[in-house]
Formats: C-alpha cells, sequence, structure tokens
C-alpha cells in the first residue's frame, strides 16, 4: 500500500491542505494520505496555538468526506520534539508494508537538508514536493540523495495558509469557504483563534 504522510501543525487545517494531499494522491498513484497533526514541531519557531487534540478534532471533522484520508495522532502523544525520521520507524513498525511518501509544500522542500536525521529518512521514503499553480521548485540546492526521491506535483493555484486564517480570525474578518464547513463551525463554537 502507497501512503502518503501529510505532518503539519493544521492550525487550523484548511483547503490548501486538502488540495495538496489530493494533488499528491492522485499524482503519485497514493492508496491513502494519512493527516499527522505535529507535536511539537522543530523548525516551527512558534508552537501551534491549538492544543494537539483540538487540532486532530478538526482534522478529522476536515477528512471525513474523502475515504482515502485518515488521521493520525501518532505525534500528539509523544515527549520532545516531533522528528519526522522517529514518526516513520514508528508507522513502519505499527503499519509493516506500507510505503510511505513524506507531502511536503514547495516551501519546504529546500528546507529538507535541515530535517533531522534526512539521509536516514531518505533511506526509508520518498518526498513529494507540492507547488502552487505556475510556481517552479528550485531543486538545484538539494543534495543528490534527496533529489533522486523527490516528485515535484503541481496542484491548483490556491494562496491560502493557517497565518492568514488566524489573522482573518483575530480581525473579525469571515473564514467560510477557506476551511470546510465542519472546521469553520468547530472553530466557531469553541471561539479558536479570537484575540
Amino acid at each position: 500500500m502507497k501512503v502518503g504522510f501529510m505532518g503539519g501543525t493544521f492550525d487550523p487545517i484548511h483547503y490548501g491542505h486538502l488540495l495538496a494531499a489530493e494533488s499528491a494522491r492522485e499524482a503519485c498513484g497514493l492508496d491513502e494520505v494519512w493527516f499527522v497533526p505535529a507535536g511539537h514541531p522543530p523548525l516551527k519557531e512558534n508552537g501551534p496555538l491549538a492544543d494537539g487534540p483540538t487540532r486532530l478534532e478538526m482534522v478529522y471533522r476536515a477528512i471525513d468526506f474523502q475515504p482515502h484520508f485518515r488521521a493520525m495522532d501518532v505525534e500528539l502523544d509523544r515527549e520532545g520534539t516531533s522528528f519526522t525520521i522517529d514518526t516513520i520507524k514508528e508507522l513502519n513498525e505499527q503499519y509493516p508494508g506500507r510505503e510511505f511518501s513524506i507531502i511536503i509544500g514547495s516551501d519546504r522542500v529546500n528546507d529538507l537538508p535541515k530535517w533531522h536525521n534526512i539521509e536516514e529518512l531518505a533511506k526509508l521514503v520518498r518526498f513529494i514536493g507540492v507547488t502552487r499553480g505556475g510556481e517552479d521548485m528550485e531543486v538545484d540546492q538539494l543534495p543528490e540523495y534527496i533529489k533522486d526521491k523527490l516528485t515535484v506535483v503541481k496542484m491548483p493555484l490556491f494562496e491560502l495558509s493557517s497565518t492568514v486564517i488566524k489573522e482573518r480570525i483575530a480581525e473579525g474578518r469571515s473564514i467560510r469557504f477557506l476551511v470546510p464547513e465542519k472546521v469553520y463551525s468547530f472553530i466557531r463554537r469553541n471561539e479558536l483563534y479570537e484575540i
């Protein structure tokens, strides 16, 4: 089984995440995409605003309509920094026979050499770099061991980020149609991201 691993804070999850996952699934022939909310991501200076169970609940609500998407809580109970290599090793033990590909946005591809134990990780997975619209992905600076395992997938142009959503909420502006309706209702009901 081919599985796309999509990690992130998902603070909150939005249509850009879902579009990237579906684009990667379709282009790379993935059987499933697993959304893994990060516990304590190493490359984010500020931690997530919403706690782990809240972010996981938003992921469940966002993907409940898509049979090829799953939410995994594997990083949320882990103490300390959430390194992808540790998560992949754990998933390989729990789910033998899966072939994992890590789905990342084009803005994060050039950060791959900074990832913890990246050379070991590259032996265990493939990488799927998702670009937005006409954007090109610059991969010339990447080491060969990453370039050899990288597939570039283009998704339709869709400019959206969790930061923009949180800013809109803080400013009292609408986020309807930027996130799935069940996520929108959950955020409103729980007054998330309001200042």
